[in-house]
């Protein structure tokens, strides 16, 4: 049983832990004088227990959106092993080489098809425009069926009008495939290195792509005047965004970002949900190349997902482009059977 000395030196040795609250202060402010306003920001720097609390919150609600589920093991017994074994040689064995060589026939026709056209009919824009166009679903299509895609569309198909924009949940880059196969979208995205950025610069021209780079801050100001100048534009490809900004694991949405929904247009809910029976869809930039993340697709048994276009939505008299952009989300959310996580106060505690 402790007595009032002990009891003392404890409190004593904890008070000598204790962090000095005044050199977290503003300078030229004392203890003794209270701020004006204090904010979530200030606890946090001022108190290591609530910044360790937030940082579990921030990991328990805002980390697991980005993190694989690895399948449940079930060759665990002699029974099931002689099968696994058989499944493993004929995935890698005789579907991988047949998938190659779909793909490589894919690309064959579309390049020899693409390099005439893109170099013959400068002066015909309108009937390159269109040609090439086709040939970027002819591509997709191939690309889906290199994974043995079984994909069901639910809903009218995207059509091309002004003052439209078409926003999706983000699983990986092969939504875009997805959607591409059926409607020739054009789809603001991050540029990206490698093969997949030569593509970018080169072939997905051809339907009006737009790109970025996260670290340039010049870029965004570039990348929204040519938002707002695509969705006037009675001729061009549906726009598509993927407001999440990031790869979520496809049992989740995150804060959709607002500039998809300050374009004063209609705003077209496409929901995608990935039936992980057979493979998981999730791209995990961080951890493996698109390379890599196409190769576990193409020795997986299928990719199986539906695709609903959802009833178009315009911004309601009074409503902000920060609630647009949820209500879009949870419409989004409750059509794929999607979790909402509401990470966007912790973005705000976090942002630099």
């Amino acid at each position: 049983m402790d007595t009032p000395g002990n009891l003392k030196t404890s409190i004593s040795e904890l008070d000598l832990d204790r962090p000095n609250i005044e050199d977290y202060l503003p300078s030229g402010t004392s203890i003794q004088e209270p701020l004006d306003k204090l904010s979530l920001r200030d606890l946090l720097d001022i108190s290591p227990t609530l910044t360790e609390a937030a940082g579990a919150i921030v990991d328990d609600s805002f980390t697991r959106c980005f993190k694989s589920n690895p399948p449940e093991p079930w060759n665990w017994n002699v029974y099931l092993f002689p099968l696994w074994c058989c499944g493993v040689v004929i995935r890698y064995g005789i579907l991988f080489p047949v998938r190659v060589l779909v793909l490589a026939i894919g690309w064959i026709i579309f390049l020899s098809s693409y390099i005439p056209v893109h170099l013959l009919l400068k002066g015909h824009d309108k009937l390159r425009k269109k040609i090439e166009r086709s040939l970027v679903e002819v591509i997709c299509m191939f690309f889906v069926a290199s994974w043995t895609g079984v994909v069901k569309y639910h809903g009218p198909r995207p059509s091309r009008r002004p003052k439209q924009v078409f926003v999706a949940n983000h699983t990986s880059m092969i939504d875009f495939i997805v959607l591409e196969q059926m409607t020739p979208f054009a789809v603001i995205m991050q540029k990206h290195p490698g093969w997949v950025g030569l593509l970018q610069s080169t072939i997905l021209e051809s339907v009006g792509c737009i790109w970025f780079h996260r670290s340039e801050a010049k870029d965004r100001e570039i990348v929204a005047k040519k938002l707002r100048d695509h969705v006037q534009g009675a001729d061009n490809n549906p726009l598509l965004i993927f407001p999440e900004g990031t790869c979520v694991n496809n049992h989740y949405t995150v804060m959709f970002k607002k500039g998809a929904f300050e374009l004063d247009s209609t705003v077209c809910p496409i929901a995608i949900k990935y039936n992980k029976i057979f493979v998981d869809a999730f791209w995990n930039s961080r951890k493996q190349s698109f390379t890599t993340h196409l190769l576990q697709l193409m020795t997986s048994w299928a990719v199986v997902c539906d695709v609903w276009y959802l009833e178009p939505q315009n911004l309601r008299p009074g409503e902000t482009p920060i609630e647009f952009a949820e209500r879009v989300r949870g419409i989004i959310s409750d059509r794929a059977g999607l979790k909402k996580v509401p990470v966007g106060w912790i973005s705000e505690i976090f942002s630099p």
